[in-house]
């Protein structure tokens, strides 16, 4: 659904972005990860032909957006992370004046529009000013626009930034309902423990140029390619980490806030033995489990805070 080859956007010498290579398939929910000014918005405003490009192909529903422009804005809905809105317009009235560019007409126009603001949630306030709403609501005023005319991808940029805790967790759910609808959603966002729970996808660029482009789990094996055990025992810990250090099956032991954690060996797959050792020693397990990496942990390690 989106492809990019060598992508680049240079101003002089700086590059916005360099040589992005992306692929998303139909149904991927891609979270675009990176600092401040490392090319996500850029790398959006060329896949919605509202830049153009240095040197490089993008292809957006197998589109070119050098020779196929208008093709690609019917297929696409963008919404960045800033945008205006009619103040003086009524919730619904907003709505139907897009849908109405959209050419969607007649009885069709007053139907869509009371469908995508149900979809959202602003139903209770189709007759509200624009004005009256809330930043949340805003937000999801904007997606139920870019909703309108049901396009195969979205481009989100920073949708929930800005946002509530509550707010947060209403437009993460109304992402995970977009994707069982079958929409490819590229969405940038500096809130990572939430695009680990709801994106299949997720690359990481610093600078213009990406680091990583993979399904979550495999970016965390890439930051940490052995698993590592958290243990804790309610007896003598330091015993503990030193017989689990004298086998074969660790690597490497550190003591960390009452805790174990046992790097485990090349190639050492089963540690059930280690659990099986401590219990005959003679301690007490009150936790044995691989330490989970999480997306925030694999973006520090992936990052140096680089900008272009």
């Amino acid at each position: 659904m989106i492809k990019t080859q060598d992508l680049t956007k240079a101003y002089g010498e700086l590059h916005a972005i360099d040589n992005l290579n992306l692929e998303l398939d139909k149904g991927d929910l891609f979270g675009f990860i990176g600092p401040n000014g490392s090319g996500k918005t850029t790398t959006m405003r060329i896949l919605a032909t509202l830049l153009q490009p240095t040197c490089g192909e993008a292809y957006v529903c197998d589109y070119s957006i050098y020779t196929h422009p208008k093709e690609i804005r019917r297929l696409i809905g963008y919404m960045p992370d800033f945008f205006g809105v009619y103040d003086d317009m009524k919730v619904i009235e907003y709505l139907e004046f897009f849908a109405a560019a959209y050419r969607i007409k007649g009885a069709s126009r007053r139907k869509v529009c009371d469908d995508m603001l149900d979809l959202v949630g602003l139903d209770y306030k189709r007759d509200a000013l624009v004005t009256s709403l809330s930043r949340g609501m805003t937000q999801r005023l904007g997606l139920a626009r870019v909703l309108l005319h049901d396009p195969q991808v979205l481009l989100l940029d920073e949708p929930a930034s800005g946002l509530d805790p509550r707010a947060r967790i209403e437009i993460r759910e109304l992402l995970k309902q977009l994707r069982g609808m079958g929409k490819t959603i590229m969405v940038s966002s500096h809130i990572l423990p939430e695009l680990a729970d709801i994106c299949n996808k997720v690359g990481i660029i610093e600078r213009g140029k990406l680091l990583v482009s993979a399904k979550v789990s495999d970016v965390m094996k890439q930051v940490r390619k052995r698993p590592v055990l958290c243990i804790a025992v309610a007896d003598d810990l330091d015993a503990a980490a030193k017989r689990i250090e004298a086998t074969k099956l660790v690597e490497s032991v550190e003591l960390r806030n009452g805790r174990i954690y046992a790097a485990l060996a090349e190639g050492v797959d089963d540690y059930s033995p280690l659990s099986k050792l401590l219990i005959e020693a003679g301690h007490r397990l009150t936790l044995f489990k691989e330490d989970e990496i999480n997306l925030e942990t694999a973006f520090m390690a992936l990052t140096k805070g680089i900008t272009a």
